[in-house]
C-alpha cells in the first residue's frame, strides 16, 4: 500500500508565541511536494483527531498563512488530553479512516509520547504512516534538544518583565516576587537574570526547581539582600519543593485545584507568589511587599517575541516535512547548537524524547542555588534574538548639602 498524499498536522499543549509558524513551516513545505494532495489540520489537538474536526489547509493562501505564523498561541487550537493506548488507538483508527499518510504532531513531551505510540499502532497493523513529532514547548524540557521553540520568546518575555520590574522596585524600594512558570525545569525562570544590566539589579535571588526549597534559609536569603540593597526582587518557579518533592504551593496553602492528571495546578494562580509574601511580612516584618504571578502572559505575549525562535519554529516545521517525504523513519526534530551560536536540526527517536524530562545543567545554577552562572547568561543570550532593551540609570553626582551636614 502506498502513501496516499494526506497529510495531518495538529498542535497540542500550551500555545506559545511561535507554534504557528511550525504550523505554517509544516503546510508550505507539504505543498512544494508534488506527491501531496491534501493537507488537513485537526481542530484541538488528539481530541479533535478523534472528533474528525478537520479543516483543509491545502486551501488556504500562502499570504494569509504567513500572517497566522507571525501570530502568537495555536492557530488550530489545543488541547490537555493525555492518550494512553486506548486513545491513540482511536486516533489510528480515524487516520486510517482518512487515508493519512504523513501524522505531524506538534507538541512537547506528553505530544511526542503519543506519536510514538500511533507509530508503533500503524506499524502493527501494516499501514504506511509516517508519524513526526515536531518540537514545542515554553519549559524548554525537551530531552536531546540544545532547546525548545516557544522557550526563547518566553525566556525574552520573562527577562524583559524583570527589567522592568527591577526598575520599579528600584523607584519605591520593598520586596517584589514573581512567580514563572515551571513545574519540573527551571529554564525560564533562570531567564530572569538575563534582565540584569548592573550589578546590583534585580533579581537577586532566583529559585529553581532543580533545587531544594527551605522556607526558613529563603526568608534569610531576603533578609540579607534586603539589607544589603535596601530592595529585593525574587524570581520563583512555580515548581519549588521541599526535600520531600511536595510542591510548596501545597504545603503553604491549604485548598489547591488540581489538573486533569492530578497534579496541583500550580500555573493561572496566583497562591503561591500570595503566600510568600505573607512569609516575609509576618516573619521578616517588612512591611512594603509585592507579588506577581506571570502565569499565561509569558506564553504567547504579542509584540515580544524572539527572530531566532520565530526562524526556528519555522525551520523545525520545515525539516518535519522533509524527513517524513524524503526519510524512511519516523522520529522527533531536535535542534542541535552549532558554532557560537547556529542550529542544526537531526530527526532523533521517539522514545528518546517521549514522556522524559529534561532539567537544567547544574553547570548553569551557582553553588548558592540562587542564581545562574555565566554559562547560562552564554547559553540563552543568542536565543534572545537581536534588540533586546536596556535599562539605562543616572549617574551619581551629588550635591553638596548646604543645611544638614
Amino acid at each position: 500500500m502506498q502513501p496516499s498524499g494526506k497529510i495531518l498536522v495538529a498542535q497540542g499543549g500550551g500555545p506559545t508565541a511561535v507554534i504557528n509558524q511550525s504550523l505554517v513551516g509544516v503546510v508550505l513545505e507539504a505543498r512544494r511536494f508534488r506527491e501531496v494532495r491534501q493537507v488537513y489540520g485537526a481542530h484541538h489537538g488528539v481530541r479533535g483527531i478523534v472528533n474528525e474536526d478537520f479543516v483543509d489547509l491545502t486551501q488556504e493562501t500562502s499570504h494569509n498563512l504567513e500572517l497566522v505564523a507571525g501570530t502568537p498561541a495555536s492557530a488550530l487550537g489545543s488541547t490537555r488530553d493525555k492518550p494512553d493506548l486506548k486513545y491513540c488507538q482511536e486516533i489510528f483508527k480515524v487516520l486510517q479512516a482518512h487515508e493519512i499518510g504523513h501524522f505531524f504532531y506538534i507538541g512537547g513531551n506528553d505530544s511526542s509520547d503519543t506519536v510514538r505510540i500511533v507509530s508503533e499502532e500503524a506499524k502493527k497493523a501494516g499501514y504506511p504512516l509516517r508519524s513526526i513529532h515536531i518540537p514545542k514547548t515554553i519549559d524548554n524540557d525537551l530531552v536531546g534538544n540544545d532547546h525548545t521553540p516557544g522557550f526563547p520568546s518566553a525566556a525574552r518575555f520573562v527577562a524583559q518583565a524583570f527589567a522592568g520590574a527591577n526598575l520599579d522596585n528600584a523607584a519605591l524600594p520593598g520586596v517584589y516576587v514573581a512567580v514563572v512558570m515551571g513545574r519540573h525545569a527551571g529554564f525560564l525562570t533562570a531567564a530572569s537574570a538575563l534582565g540584569k544590566k548592573f550589578p546590583d539589579d534585580g533579581p537577586h535571588l532566583i529559585y529553581l526547581p532543580e533545587r531544594t526549597f527551605e522556607l526558613p534559609r529563603f526568608l534569610a536569603d531576603v533578609k540579607t539582600m534586603y539589607e544589603r540593597y535596601g530592595r529585593c526582587v525574587i524570581a520563583v518557579s512555580e515548581g519549588i519543593h521541599d526535600a520531600s518533592g511536595q510542591a510548596i504551593a501545597a504545603q503553604l496553602a491549604k485548598d489547591l485545584e488540581h489538573d486533569a492528571h492530578g497534579n496541583v495546578q500550580l500555573s493561572g494562580t496566583g497562591a503561591l507568589a500570595d503566600l510568600l509574601c505573607e512569609e516575609i511580612k509576618e516573619k521578616l516584618g517588612i512591611k512594603r511587599v509585592r507579588g506577581d504571578t506571570f502565569g499565561y502572559l509569558q506564553r504567547s505575549f504579542i509584540g515580544c517575541v524572539s527572530d531566532v525562535d520565530q526562524r526556528e519554529a519555522r525551520e523545525v516545521g520545515e525539516k518535519a516535512v522533509q524527513y517524513a517525504m524524503w526519510g524512511d523513519r519516523d522520529g522527533s526534530v531536535a535542534i542541535k547548537r552549532t558554532g557560537y551560536y547556529s542550529a542544526d536540526y537531526e530527526l532523533v527517536p521517539l522514545e528518546t524524547v517521549a514522556g522524559k524530562t529534561r532539567t537544567m545543567d547544574d553547570a548553569f545554577i551557582s553553588d548558592s542555588g540562587t542564581d545562574v552562572t555565566d554559562a547560562f547568561r552564554l547559553y540563552l543570550r543568542p536565543l534572545l534574538g537581536s534588540g533586546m532593551p536596556d535599562a539605562y540609570r543616572l549617574r551619581p553626582n551629588p550635591v553638596p548639602k548646604v543645611l544638614k551636614r
